[in-house]
This record gives C-alpha cells, structure tokens and sequence, in this order.
C-alpha cells in the first residue's frame, strides 16, 4: 500500500500543479487488499486535503458499489476528526448527495467553492461533468466477466465516454485498478494499444507461480514467502480460492495473468514448431483446410482458414492459417484463391451456421468451390467450440501438433493460451474442425 500511494502522489501534484502529466496508471492487484479504500476512498480526500478545488469522477461496475466508495470518502470528510484537523474544507450543504457531492472551503476571508465527486457506474451517463482526476475501480463485474458483450460495453464507455470527461485533455489523468479477469478485459484492452504513457503495475496474490508478470519486478523483495499478504491471503485462503474460483478465475483474480500457467484447455508449450526447410511433404497422409467464417470488415471476429495434414506417423501439422476481418464477397473470393493455391488434394470443410442464412451461405460457399473437393458441416449448439476443441487439444496437449514455422504463429498459439475465455476463438474452431476430419473420416467427430 506505501508503494501503490507512492505511485499516486506524483500522479496528483502533477495535477495541481496543473502540469502535463507523464502517465495513466494501471494497477493490477487481488481482491481483498485494500486497494478500493486507498484508491477510491482515501486518495481522493487526501487530494482535497492538498488541492480543495480538485474534482474527481469515479466510477465502478455497479452503481451501488460506486456509491458505497463515494459515501465512504464523504463521510470521511465529515467525520469529527477531519473536521478537527481541516476545519476549512466542508461537504456543501446543498450538494450533499452519494452520487455527486461538491466542497466548500475557507480561502483567505472567503469561502469559495471546492472539489467534487461524482459516483457512476460503468457505462453511466456523465454529460456536463469533467473531473481533474478519473478513477476506475473494477470496471467489470467478475461474475460476467466471460462476456463479450459485457467487456465490449465497459471498453467502449473507457474509450468513448469517460476519456472526453478531462478537465485538461493534457493534464487529467486516468487510474485503472482490477484484478484480471480476461485477456480483454479493461486491462488487457488498454496494455494491447502499447501506449507509452500508460504505466503499469502489477501485483499477483502469491510469486511462487506468477513472477514473471510481477511489476515492478523490484517488488519481489517486499513479499513474504511469495505472498503478497501472508496475514489475510496466506497460501491456505489461496487455496481455498483457487478450489472456488476454479483454474481460470485464480489465474487472473490472483495471478493477474487470465490463464492458468502453461496454458488452460491447450498447453501452448507442446507446440512442435518446424522449420520448412525441415519438413518433407512425401510425409503427408492427407491434407484438409477447415474454414470458419465470418463477414465482417473492419472489426468484429475473424474468418480463419486452417490448413492441416495427418502425417504417416500419426501426428499432425499446421502447414497455413488464412485470417482476416472481410466483407461477404471479398471472403468468398479469398477463400477461391486460397483453394486454387492449395491444389485439388486438399479437401475443403466450411461450417454451417444454423438457420436458413447460415444455410445460404454455406451452400454459396460450396458453389463458389465448384470443381474442389468440398463439403459444409453444421454448427452445433452452445459450447460446441469448447466439445469439438477436446480431442484437438489431447492431440496438443500430448505433443502431436506441430507449426510450420511462419508470421501467423504468434496469434496463433495466442488464441489457443487464452481459449475459451479469449477474445476470439476462430482458429481454435478451424483447427479442431481440421483435425476432427483428418482424424475420424469423412464424416468428421459427432457432434
């Protein structure tokens, strides 16, 4: 806690003193430890203690926690021993409300009026407000956290909302403090735009497991036996929460990395990479591209093209992947390029959404193949991604994928550390569909 109030201080005389400011900040860091009480609660009437006229806009995922966060700090300020050590800063007596309090405070002779705050919720409206410093404090419920559209939301409102509420565009700085609870998370999503003047710390709940996305690194020395808190998180409560939260949930709440160690479903480390120049295509047994679809351009999921042999001692490898955000016809245009270069002895699979559009679709695709070997299979129901992608990853996991050495590889084993709680799953789903046709035949794994 000394070292995160380190951080926030420079953060705050830059702000009054009214200079550009060097950084954003993103703190990473368990539940349980307070760090709502020193971010949310104390700062904020430090700052006023410091800097009476400064306003802040705080938000968290529910309004009702946003609110508990800024009642906490209003009646700090109203408390009796506040009042005792800063009798000159006082709540407004007509802007005295949870959501949106104001101060008042003695300068010189005269009282002006202070600094605010106001408590919204993510995805809160905030027109006509703007705030000296803003403060995200769990931006997304963990419960949903495995929602797009929830991450989507909360993403968007950072982005497009909260981002146009500063006072100074140059000076007001944004803090972001999470736990992790997915790879596009608020977290994750702000770290992938690789801005310079974001700095990012990161505090896992125990070492012994997740040093490597410590940071500072420095910090190691301050825990205890690779505890973050021996005293209320020691390694028997981790336990205990790793029973409770399950694999994925412990990984990001209290290693701040979504992904258990070594990877989750599929154990990215098992990947054999291969250079080309090292491999032998008279090792072959057959070939399939397995194509999963998307008509999109611009954003939004992927269509991916996975192309996969079984080779004659039984194993299996990833000789291409096509991906891309396309429309409708520039898709299926690629998709007739893609077969024209792969040549006749590779069969086609696409996979057929269900529905009268995915049917149309899928049948348009065929005939867009016309004179390839070419057959749809149709999507299952719910969590058929993750069912078709087991016995794909039993195959990963044992050691029996390999990848042609090429540019797609890093995205590739990505998407596969993550799934299925990543932000997409497109080469996930080819790649099982290519290999559940190599393995089990024509008529592919039944689903």
């Amino acid at each position: 806690l000394d070292y995160l109030a380190e951080q926030l201080t420079p953060l705050a005389r830059q702000v009054g003193k009214g200079k550009p400011r060097e950084n954003d900040l993103i703190v990473n860091i368990p539940p349980g430890t307070t760090k709502s009480i020193t971010v949310s609660i104390m700062f904020p009437v430090w700052c006023w203690i410091n800097w009476p006229w400064m306003r802040f806009i705080a938000a968290s995922y529910s309004g009702s926690l946003a609110l508990e966060h800024g009642e906490a700090s209003r009646e700090l300020v109203r408390s009796d021993r506040f009042t005792q050590l800063f009798p000159h800063i006082i709540v407004k007596r007509d802007k005295d409300q949870k959501s949106n309090f104001r101060l008042q405070y003695v300068k010189g002779k005269h009282t002006v009026q202070g600094g605010s705050r106001l408590s919204t919720s993510v995805g809160g409206t905030l027109t006509g407000f703007h705030g000296h410093i803003l403060i995200v404090d769990d931006p997304v419920d963990p419960n949903r956290a495995v929602s797009e559209v929830e991450l989507k939301s909360a993403n968007r409102w950072i982005d497009q909302t909260l981002s146009t509420r500063k006072i100074d565009k140059s000076v007001t700085p944004t803090i972001l403090i999470m736990q992790r609870l997915h790879q596009n998370d608020p977290s994750g999503h702000i770290l992938a735009k690789k801005k310079l003047n974001v700095r990012h710390i990161c505090l896992p709940g125990e070492i012994v497991q997740y040093k490597e996305y410590l940071k500072p690194t420095e910090l190691a020395d301050k825990y205890v036996d690779g505890l973050l808190d021996p005293y209320r998180m020691p390694m028997t409560v981790l336990k205990d929460m790793e029973a409770d939260l399950g694999q994925y949930g412990y990984a990001g709440q209290v290693g701040q990395n979504p992904v258990p160690p070594g990877g989750g479903m599929f154990q990215v480390d098992h990947f054999q990479a291969i250079h080309p120049s090292q491999f032998h295509a008279s090792n072959i047994v057959k070939t399939v591209r397995a194509w999963d679809k998307a008509a999109t351009h611009g954003g939004g999921a992927y269509t991916t093209g996975v192309k996969m042999a079984l080779l004659k001692n039984g194993k299996f490898i990833v000789l291409d992947v096509k991906r891309g955000q396309w429309r409708s016809d520039e898709r299926e245009r690629i998709i007739r390029e893609t077969a024209e270069a792969d040549g006749p002895k590779t069969r086609i699979w696409h996979e057929q959404e269900p529905g009268s559009g995915g049917k149309d679709s899928a049948q348009a695709t065929t005939a867009n193949l016309a004179g390839f070997s070419v057959q749809s299979q149709v999507a299952a129901g719910t969590g058929s991604k993750v069912y078709r992608a087991d016995p794909y990853s039993a195959q990963v996991n044992e050691g029996n994928v390999s990848l042609i050495q090429a540019d797609w590889n890093y995205e590739f084993i990505e998407e596969h550390r993550f799934f299925p709680y990543g932000s997409y799953k497109d080469q996930v789903d080819a790649a099982s569909l290519a290999l559940n046709k190599l393995k089990f035949g024509k008529e592919g794994f039944v689903l």
